[in-house]
């Protein structure tokens, strides 16, 4: 068999390979692998239609059969029957969401040897099955678990389809194939990427799992102080394989486990809880297209910029048309469906500090469930107006509630705030037009629950009931109880629920929680439904351990990580000017080398942001922008934007600007914020300082 198929022949822009002799042996077989898969799915274009009508020819054949056969006979046949059935299934689910592409037919391989027998199975986004075609789902158990959960030389014992198999994985390899040319083969013992001068031999590690998002990872030389130090993987390796290949065992197991009841994924920056979440909700429709409809799935993001990147990310694992959104955009929408013409669409942004800590307070909302239990009323948007309007007066109940969480002098100007605030409201939904009414943003959460409490499940468009068959709330820890309770009271009778979060990137200064144990309690969700995944692919040891030293006392688990890199540096100028001349230089010499690096400059608020997006933009520097309402262009160049609009983002190159005691002083959400900062780094980070450095800082190298 030849090494090179027709479709590999020389053209005027790519030269031939070179010899098979010096072709890597996994290379030799993949490029074999792959010269058969296209010619069988050439001869065999895809029709279901074909192939569905012999199935069921035969499984009608093996009917028949079973009414004359002998009884010693009927055990073999019901087997192949069901073997039949199950194929066809297969066959179907695997076209719900799309055809196998022959431009991309599969992203891993598959090698198991039983009884001296060998059989090579291909893992793609959709299910061929046929004379020497053996493509199926990633999704699509019991047969796909193996690929994630046994490395090559592994012995197995699964029980599939029925029938106990006993063997030995002989191959499992990632492959990146594109326009059926075969560009790249990664194995556990070495990757090999197509270059113009034939197969170059890349680092072992040279792809993991980063935060959900597949960035081609590099690796710098310790000890150097220039940016994009690293000589070995310069963004070489572009054929990275499918995110779905690089799924670990533990994040598989996630995936494709129980389909009721909350899910609570745990897990340090870059561990993949994002990429867990979002192939969850792919897994769970492919396995039950009719429960998991798109229509009926909800995904709740932190931020504007996770909300346009899942956006992205979920048509291209197979799922169209979830709603993803932020909070505050599904809250207020949703309290104009419950509440119509009663409220105004006016929201305060001037609300003082003491009204938001107490309408996030978890016990406002067991004060609202209280004062509904006990008060009789009918079923309408007005009661629950009132209702809402009772509770947030009671000067006494809310002291008792929030006890030492709650000066008396800031309760005193809370309750002025509120009174005012429930009076004109009240007014408004009366018919008083001229009314000053105004809704705080916390007032969504408790009007939802409020709602539901008085009114029971809440509305979809057309007044039918709103029940989600799976909800996905991303970065938890920076919600209040209310608000998760909120969404939870959406779900269907199986309470479908996947929780991702972390406690050291907590960064809201008002809501969230940092601890997992009280949090769950609060929301009702069992302990033991917390899950962790261990391993932090995205930074490299130095970042990771920087990170957690700026946390000083942290209780979670540490995370294991898999790179190391270049050591973490701080920089010390004068002024500002000198500062931006150092960067300029840097990242211009950056971009030179690695044009396809994105680099992220975060600072400690939006006045330096602009200040710095305009020092750079005046030196001539190419591909900067100041990143204003989290639009992010998801493309090579220099981002700059605060520190506290990055979360869920991950960048190449990270520069902190301005860590100085003025602007990060020594208080835990500053350490959770600086620990967020750093950790959207994958190859290296930088810290300015122009003035005294915060004492937050550990003790790390100074250029």
């Amino acid at each position: 068999m030849p090494v090179n198929p027709p479709y590999l022949a020389a053209s005027p822009t790519r030269p031939l390979d070179p010899p098979a002799a010096i072709v890597p042996g996994p290379v030799q077989e993949e490029l074999a692998h792959l010269e058969q898969i296209l010619l069988r799915l050439q001869e065999n274009p895809e029709g279901p239609g074909a192939r569905d009508a012999n199935l069921i020819k035969e499984i009608l054949r093996l009917q028949a059969d079973l009414q004359h056969a002998r009884s010693d006979d009927r055990p073999a046949l019901f087997q192949n029957l069901d073997h039949m059935h199950a194929r066809l299934d297969q066959l179907r689910r695997g076209r719900q969401t799309r055809h196998v592409d022959p431009e991309s037919p599969y992203f891993g391989h598959l090698g198991l040897e039983e009884a001296d027998k060998r059989r090579d199975i291909f893992i793609g986004r959709a299910t061929r099955l046929g004379p020497g075609l053996r493509i199926v789902d990633w999704r699509n158990a019991p047969i796909s678990q193996m690929f994630y959960r046994y490395d090559e030389g592994d012995d197995f014992e699964e029980e599939l389809s029925g029938r106990e198999r006993i063997g030995r994985v002989v191959a499992r390899r990632t492959v990146h194939i594109h326009r059926r040319e075969l560009l790249r083969v990664g194995t556990a013992h070495g990757t090999w990427l197509r270059t113009a001068d034939g197969w170059k031999a890349m680092p072992a590690d040279a792809t993991r799992l980063a935060g959900g998002q597949g960035t081609a990872l590099r690796a710098g030389h310790a000890g150097s102080t220039t940016l994009g130090a690293g000589t070995g993987r310069l963004r070489a390796d572009k054929h990275l394989p499918d995110i779905a290949a690089l799924i670990d065992p533990d994040q598989f197991d996630l995936i494709t486990g129980v389909d009721s009841g909350v899910v609570v994924l745990r897990g340090s920056a870059g561990s993949g809880k994002t990429t867990v979440a979002l192939h969850r909700i792919a897994y769970l429709a492919y396995q039950d297209p009719k429960r998991f409809g798109s229509n009926r799935v909800l995904v709740v993001v932190w931020g504007k910029a996770m909300r346009d990147y899942v956006s992205h990310v979920l048509p291209a694992l197979g799922v169209v048309g979830v709603q993803v959104t932020t909070w505050e955009q599904w809250a207020r929408r949703q309290v104009g469906r419950e509440y119509g013409r009663l409220l105004p669409r006016v929201w305060a942004e001037d609300t003082p500090e003491p009204v938001v800590r107490i309408k996030l307070h978890p016990g406002i909302s067991d004060l609202l469930k209280q004062h509904i239990q006990a008060t009789p009323g009918p079923a309408r948007p007005f009661q629950a107006l009132e209702d809402w309007a009772h509770v947030l007066t009671d000067r006494a109940a809310i002291a008792a509630a929030l006890g030492d969480a709650i000066s008396p002098g800031a309760l005193d100007k809370a309750i002025a705030w509120t009174t005012e605030q429930t009076t004109a409201m009240l007014a408004f939904a009366s018919g008083d037009a001229t009314a000053d009414a105004r809704l705080d943003a916390e007032d969504a959460a408790l009007l939802l629950r409020t709602a539901q409490f008085r009114l029971g499940r809440l509305r979809r468009n057309g007044n039918k009931p709103l029940s989600h068959s799976h909800i996905v709330l991303d970065e938890v820890q920076d919600f209040s109880p209310v608000e998760v309770q909120v969404l939870l009271g959406t779900t269907d009778k199986h309470r479908c629920v996947t929780l991702a979060g972390d406690v050291r990137q907590h960064i809201s200064k008002a809501a969230g929680f940092t601890s997992w144990t009280g949090f769950l309690d609060r929301i009702g969700v069992r302990s033991q439904s917390l899950a962790t995944l261990q391993v932090s692919y995205r930074s490299t040891h130095q970042i990771t351990t920087f990170a957690l030293q700026v946390l000083n006392d942290d209780q979670e688990p540490t995370p294991r990580t898999t790179r190391e890199g270049p050591p973490v540096e701080l920089f010390e100028f004068s002024d500002h000017g000198a500062c931006v001349a150092f960067l300029v230089g840097e990242l211009r010499q950056l971009r030179l080398h690695e044009p396809l690096a994105n680099i992220a400059l975060l600072t400690p608020d939006a006045a330096t942001s602009r200040t710095y997006a305009q020092g750079l933009v005046q030196a001539d520097l190419q591909g900067v922008r100041l990143v204003v309402d989290q639009r992010f262009a998801f493309a090579p160049g220099i981002d700059v934007v605060e520190a506290d609009q990055v979360k869920g983002l991950e960048f190449d190159y990270v520069i902190v600007i301005d860590v100085d005691a003025f602007h990060w002083p020594d208080t835990p959400h500053h350490r959770r914020l600086l620990h967020v900062a750093a950790t959207r780094a994958v190859h290296q980070l930088w810290l300015t300082c122009v003035g005294t450095p915060s004492s937050i800082l550990p003790e790390i190298h100074r250029g």
